[in-house]
């Protein structure tokens, strides 16, 4: 008995020795390039399983169908999120069966801002705290510039784009392919000043420079940048209060034939003992009851977003987000009712509107941006006047304001003349710039009764890829309206049923 036990401890402790410091059980994993921290738990892991994970960190934006089974080439995939391989694996022909995935911490994409930055953006805000919208107001003034990960390229920098966006739609629901539609990110995109392929690069590109006010990334990796010592000083976390959208960091199966030794991994790293490392060590939120939080972590970070389940909308939301950088803004031309029943609340709130595009209250994603150009025709019985503005600064929208605050009303209203006019104007821009956009928004409160009539509006010769979008004010002819936006590839908004402000904001910046 004594030999038999004394091979049985033999026999262990080569096992033993095969399970926590041999070659065991390898898996090769395609990781995202945030989880490039994730070193000494991996030993931990070895140490405690017998099998060691062989990380092959790529962008997991770009590397999505390589998700999908058989066209695989690694045992397993460990990213930030899998929600964009789960729209990949949506639309691809040849799918298969989805590959198990198991979550394993989160991390919130938040901003980190300099302390004086946030308490410059704070004051006047409700309760002091700031939203998406208000970064994107002041991005668009020139007055807030930030670093944040390519979209096309990074994991962190579509996470954070969506989110973005999501807020920017303001449906509380997963963006649509009509909440894109229309073009909201272009004044937040005047801000984005620091950019780089993966969070990781960002933010070594954010400490040498140190020449924005913000950086948008993972909360891990915004807290890991704080402790740095790379700062000039710490940068304070803001949670909009518009919402988040969250990192969940699932692990996916790729090679059913390695189930045992993933739910062993799955197991380890889901136990209170790992989560609580790896709050820890990496400042992501555990999933597990029962594990304290760490005090560097807020309790609270607000509402979460939802995540588009159509990739069309992803699709269309990177490629509208790309254009401002290798595009010139676009010029939209306001043609404006100027007769006689625009006098008193009306044009009062036609004024409130244009400051609140100009950076008052209400702005929001909405508002006018460094580098756009406008041109404003007021018109009653003729065109009263005519003014182009492009806006680099204050002084312009000052400039802009004062224009609309003219009193020259006429007893007359000319819609379709005016339109017309608008329309030859449109066309000497697209010629003279043809890679700029042009766009015209027509809002009157009456009926047109002089000059042309709709008919012969409709039949004169025009740019076709200039749109018209129709604003309904008063007693204005709904059904002229909205025939005139559909013929020139636009639509009509009616704002009898919900606010000026709100009708210029909802057709703001379509194509």
């Amino acid at each position: 008995m004594k030999r038999v036990l004394a091979v049985l401890c033999c026999l262990l402790l080569v096992a033993t020795a095969c399970t926590s410091g041999g070659e065991a059980v390898k898996l090769r994993v395609l990781a995202s390039p945030e989880l490039a921290d994730l070193g000494p738990i991996l030993d931990d892991l070895r140490g405690d399983t017998g099998i060691a994970l062989e990380m092959d960190f790529q962008a997991a934006v770009n590397t999505s169908t390589a998700l999908i089974p058989g066209r695989a080439s690694h045992d397993l995939a460990w990213l930030s999120t899998d929600r964009f391989f789960q729209l990949e694996f949506r639309r691809a022909a040849d799918k298969g069966e989805r590959p198990l995935a198991t979550t394993t911490m989160v991390s919130p994409v938040v901003v980190a801002m300099t302390s004086a930055k946030a308490a410059e953006l704070r004051r006047g805000k409700p309760g002091g705290t700031l939203s998406w919208a208000d970064l994107a107001d002041a991005a668009a003034s020139g007055s807030f510039r930030f670093a944040m990960a390519e979209p096309a390229t990074s994991t962190s920098g579509l996470t954070s784009l969506i989110g973005v966006a999501t807020a920017a739609s303001g449906t509380g629901a997963a963006l649509r392919l009509e909440d894109v539609k229309c073009d909201k990110l272009r004044g937040f995109r005047v801000g984005h000043t620091v950019t780089a392929d993966t969070s990781a690069a960002l933010a070594d590109r954010f400490a040498e420079r140190q020449d924005a006010d913000a950086i948008i990334g993972y909360e891990s990796t915004l807290l890991t940048l704080n402790g740095s010592g790379r700062l000039k000083a710490p940068l304070e976390l803001v949670y909009p209060r518009d919402g988040i959208v969250q990192a969940d960091h699932p692990i996916l199966l790729l090679d059913p034939a390695k189930r045992d030794a993933y739910d062993k991994v799955v197991s380890w790293l889901r136990s209170p003992e790992t989560q609580k490392k790896l709050m820890e060590r990496t400042l992501r939120r555990p999933i597990t009851g029962g594990v304290g939080l760490d005090p560097r972590l807020p309790a609270s970070i607000g509402n979460s977003l939802y995540f588009p389940d159509d990739p069309a909308v992803v699709d269309r939301l990177l490629a509208d987000y790309g254009d401002p950088a290798g595009r010139a803004p676009g010029r939209v031309l306001f043609v404006l009712d100027f007769s006689g029943s625009m006098k008193g609340p009306r044009i009062a709130a036609l004024r409130a509107t244009f400051a609140g595009l100009s950076g008052g209250p209400g702005g929001g994603f909405d508002r006018f941006y460094r580098g756009e150009r406008l041109t404003v025709l007021r018109f009653g019985g003729k065109v009263l006047g005519d003014k182009e503005f492009i806006i680099n600064g204050p002084q312009d929208l000052d400039a802009l304001r004062t224009f609309i605050a003219a009193d020259d009303f006429d007893g007359d209203t000319a819609v379709w003349s005016a339109l017309g006019e608008a329309y030859a104007k449109a066309g000497g821009y697209r010629k003279a710039e043809p890679g700029r956009d042009v766009s015209i928004v027509l809002m009157t409160d009456g009926e047109s009764n002089t000059g042309q009539g709709i008919e012969e509006f409709l039949r004169a010769p025009r740019d076709s890829g200039v749109r018209t979008y129709t604003i309904r004010f008063g007693e204005a002819d709904p059904a002229e309206l909205d025939r005139a936006a559909k013929a020139t590839g636009g639509r009509m908004v009616d704002a009898n049923s919900t606010s000026l402000l709100d009708a210029f904001k909802e057709i703001r910046g379509c194509r």
